[in-house]
Order: structure tokens, then sequence, then C-alpha cells
């Protein structure tokens, strides 16, 4: 006979990115939150920092109307605060808090973190009180709203995300006993250190001791408010099995629940619509190219690659997609000409001028731009990683190169004065793409991809990666498959590097039909990531929250 799983008559949720578009957990929270604003309808709440006092925030519609009278009480009760809707699909209820009057409690607070948790709030630095003062205010918004609107019998949830949200879920833990605590790390603070300083993270995972390396690499604060939620909390989730293994080793506590990241795909465009974005999107990128390099691209006879997301030059491995173009450049079984693009955000300047002007006319172009590797200006031009070392690798994009890299180094949020086009209108104009992460306890880039039926290159070091191995039952998936999981160690850089090489080269010399199916198995794979899939381990979570919570309780 299977239990009954119970269920929540209300959620919070609270992350510095609601509202507030910064990195993966607002794709998470904002692909996710439709499927449950069905199920729940204007009972799950988020919570987020209200940064745009005075401004308008494109991504939340102010309702002055909504919870009215609480409202009233929430200002008694020390809080500024204003509700309204998130302008995502679902439209959910949103209560955006200003956290900036508690760092006039910030030592008190502290304090009493440390005496009933053990959180040591000594060694922050940076964003930490920033953080943890948004934390405090979500929690105080929480505990106000559940006093003032909710009956005893409510069940009622408060899901915290990151390290940068767990004091509020302690405070609440102890403030209001009732509501049941759930903590979801997207990554640890101190697996994220360790990999971003170059230590071997995988290979010694299980001789490292987490509170060890976080005084070593400076990150103690974070560290224990993530550890101490973790341990505390009545349910503690990560987003996959690699993560999972991460938290089981640095902060002593295995998650009970490993939430994995859906998508939603109604963003996607189908049919004749999809096409001709794609062809657009592909006229353009040609036209770029040929602004930038003066050399023409047939579309036909051109590969164009990309890589994405964040500057995290090791982590999100892109040094290694350099080094491996770098070896496709030599490789004389190469069928196309490749045009790879990096899409990574760095500290841009302006929109290139001669390149502006360029774009602006209709002329064919022979000759290339001075400096014909980037579009937009760097406020660091001679100390950026990948500038750097593309010069150190010798591909300056000389005509005789059947690879040219072409680096973009901003957002694209159709506003940067060159590409001017969104993200999701550009990635569906590639061929291929590669994210062969070294550190990545998810990743959206991927499955992005392969939702705009782009197959792409990945590493079993990204949840995604050693998810899409579970669909083949756990052999690797290949590139006829829509994903190229390639197995990436601490050492293994090299190997890697000539695994893309190859793979980009095989397909290069595919048949259309070939392509067309591997784009269809890459749609496919997506398919299988959508919410609807992947919200069941959300419910396991809240019943085992309910659950702890009801123990708590009764003692």
């Amino acid at each position: 006979m299977t239990k009954k799983m119970q269920t929540p008559d209300y959620i919070f949720e609270s992350s510095w990115e609601v509202c507030n578009k910064v990195g993966g957990i607002y794709t998470v929270l904002s692909t996710r939150a439709k499927t449950l604003q069905d199920a729940f309808s204007d009972k799950i709440i988020f919570v987020g920092p209200d940064f745009w006092q005075g401004k308008e925030n494109p991504l939340f519609t102010e309702d002055e109307a909504l919870f009215a009278q609480w409202k009233r009480q929430a200002v008694t009760d020390g809080l500024s605060v204003r509700t309204g809707r998130w302008n995502i699909p679902g439209q959910p209820l949103v209560i955006l808090v200003d956290f900036q009057p508690f760092f006039a409690q910030k030592n008190q607070i502290y304090t009493d973190m440390w005496n009933d948790f053990q959180i040591d709030s000594l060694h922050a630095y940076g964003d930490y009180d920033e953080a943890s003062m948004f934390s405090y205010a979500s929690a105080k918004v929480v505990e106000s709203f559940y006093r003032f609107n909710l009956k005893a019998g409510d069940k009622v949830v408060y899901q915290a995300h990151e390290w940068m949200t767990g004091l509020g879920a302690l405070y609440l833990q102890k403030a209001v006993p009732e509501i049941a605590t759930i903590f979801t790390t997207h990554a640890t603070s101190i697996g994220r250190s360790i990999a971003g300083n170059n230590k071997p993270l995988y290979d010694y995972l299980f001789a490292y001791n987490g509170d060890q390396m976080a005084g070593e690499l400076n990150i103690q604060s974070k560290h224990s408010v993530e550890k101490q939620t973790a341990h505390h909390v009545d349910c503690f989730t990560t987003v996959s099995d690699i993560t999972a293994r991460e938290c089981a080793e640095l902060l002593d506590k295995p998650a009970d629940v490993v939430l994995m990241n859906g998508f939603e795909n109604d963003f996607v465009p189908v049919g004749a619509a999809y096409t001709a974005k794609r062809k657009k999107a592909r006229q353009l990128k040609l036209r770029l190219a040929n602004c930038l390099l003066g050399e023409e691209f047939k579309d036909e006879e051109t590969l164009i690659i990309g890589t994405s997301g964040r500057y995290e030059f090791k982590n999100k491995g892109i040094n290694v997609f350099l080094e491996a173009l770098n070896r496709l450049n030599r490789d004389k079984n190469l069928k196309k000409k490749v045009l790879a693009f990096v899409n990574v955000p760095s500290w841009v300047g302006d929109p290139r001028e001669d390149l502006l002007e360029r774009l602006s006319g209709k002329e064919t172009f022979t000759t290339p731009l001075e400096c014909p590797l980037i579009t937009h200006w760097l406020h660091n031009m001679t100390h950026d990683q990948v500038l750097d070392m593309l010069k150190y690798l010798g591909m300056g994009n000389q005509p005789e190169d059947k690879v040219k890299v072409i680096f973009v180094p901003c957002y694209l949020d159709g506003f940067d004065g060159i590409v001017n086009k969104h993200y999701y209108d550009i990635v569906l104009c590639e061929d291929l793409t590669v994210y062969p992460s070294y550190y990545e306890p998810w990743g959206y880039t991927p499955l992005e991809s392969v939702a705009f039926k782009v197959p792409t290159i990945t590493t079993d070091l990204a949840g995604f990666g050693l998810w899409a191995n579970t669909l083949k039952d756990g052999q690797y998936s290949e590139i006829e498959d829509g994903v190229k999981v390639i197995h990436r160690s601490d050492y293994n850089y090299s190997e890697v590097a000539d695994v893309i090489r190859d793979t980009i080269v095989e397909f290069s010399g595919k048949s259309d039909a070939e392509v067309k199916k591997i784009r269809k198995n890459a749609a496919s794979v997506a398919e299988k990531a959508l919410w609807k899939h992947f919200i069941k381990y959300y419910y396991e979570a809240y019943d085992i929250a309910l659950q702890n919570a009801q123990k708590r309780c009764a003692k």
C-alpha cells in the first residue's frame, strides 16, 4: 500500500534571484513557477529583494491592493514590502522586501545565530552581510504573513535557495516551528571555491574536510551558514547527483532529495516560425563574421558552434573549448569551415564603432578589421583570459585558418549594440554547442541548447550530463543521441580537448539526413527534462519537510 504524501497548503520560496535575473537559479524558479502555480493557484508566494525602489522593474508588476490589510500590519512589524506579480509564465505572487533597515540589527542577528545554530559570521566579507540581511528580512516577512493570514492547521512550507537564504530558514525554524523548512543548495560554496582555486576537487573529494578547506580558502562564514542550514532544516536538497556527493563529503550531510532542474519549452518556436528564426539568426551571424573577419561564409559550408554562460574560465570549460578549437584548426579531416562563438559576458566597454559602420551597409568585405576576434571593446583588453589564451595559442583568425573564433563579451539581452538579439533568438542558429564543464552542479546551457534542437557536447562533471547518461542506462550518451557526454576528471584536460575536436570533425561529415535525426534526438532529450517530469521530486521534499516539522512540534 502506497503511503499518502502530505502536500502544503501554502509554499513560500525565498531567493536572491526572485524578480532579479542573475544566473541559473532565476531559470530554475521562473520556468518552474507555472507548474506550481497551476497546482497551488496563488498559494505559492515568492519572496525576493527589492532593488528597484523608485525605478520600474521590468520583471515585477506591483499591485498595491494585494494583501493590503496585512501590509499595514507589516509596517507595524517593521517591514517595508511591495506586493505584486512576477512577469513570467504563471504570473505568480511576489513579495519584495527592503532589507536595508535590518543592517542596524546586524550584530544582534549574528549573535543570535551563533548562540542558536553556531553560525560563524565573524569572518564575513563581500556579499555575506547583504545576503544575510535579505535572508533575515525574508523570514520576518513570512513570519508576519503567517501570523496575520494563516490558520494553525495550515500546512506551510518555506523553501530557501542557496547559502544566501539559509540564515532566514533557521530563524523561521525557531520563531515559527510550525512552518516546514526546505534548504536547496545549487552548488556548495566550498566545492565551487576548491574548483575555482585550481585545486583538484573530484579525485580528493573523499579526503577533503569542508571546515578545514573553508578556513584555508577564507570562506568560513558562507560555508558555516550553508552547513548549519543543511543540518538543521526539515529537508535538505540539492540539484544533481554530482552535487549530492559534494554535500555528503564537504557539508557532512547527504541530501534528503535531489531536485533536478527542469525546463519549460513554451518559448521555443515551432514549425515555420522556428525555421524562419533560425535562418534569420544564421544570416546575422554570417554577416557579423564577414564584417569582422573580411571573409565570406556560405551557410551550407559553415559549421556554427558556440559556448556561453558565466565567465568562469576553468569551471565552465572555456579553456578546454579554446584548446579543442586550436587542435581542430590543424585537423585535416574537418569537412567545413568553423565559426566558433564565445558568448560570455566580460568586462565589456563599448560596441566597436568600426564594426558597427560595416554592419550598417550591405557591402561584402574582403579585409579584416584590426583585432578580428571580438565584437565589443573591453576595459581590460590586455588582461582578459579568453583573449590571452587565443594569443598564447596563436589563434588570430588568419585567412588560412579553417576555424575562426569570435568573442561576444556581453549579455545577449537585445540591447548590446552589435548583435541586438536575445540569447534565445541566437542560440537556435548554431549547429553544435560545447559546454565542457569542470564544475557544473546542473547545467542549463546544454539543456537550453537541446530544447532549441541544437545538439550539445558536455561532460559527466555536469549534473545535466550525468542525467543524460541515465537515458542510456548508464552508458555514455553520444552525439547521435543529441547530447555527447565526455568523461572528465581532475587531470584529463588534454583528452577532453581531443574528444571535443574529434566530435566536431565527425559532426562536420554528417549528411543532412543524419543531422536532422540528431537534432530531433536533441529535442527528445529536452522533452524528458520538462518540469512535468521533474516536479514529483518537489512533492517528495514537501512531504519530508512537513512530516519532520510535525515531529519537531510534537516534541
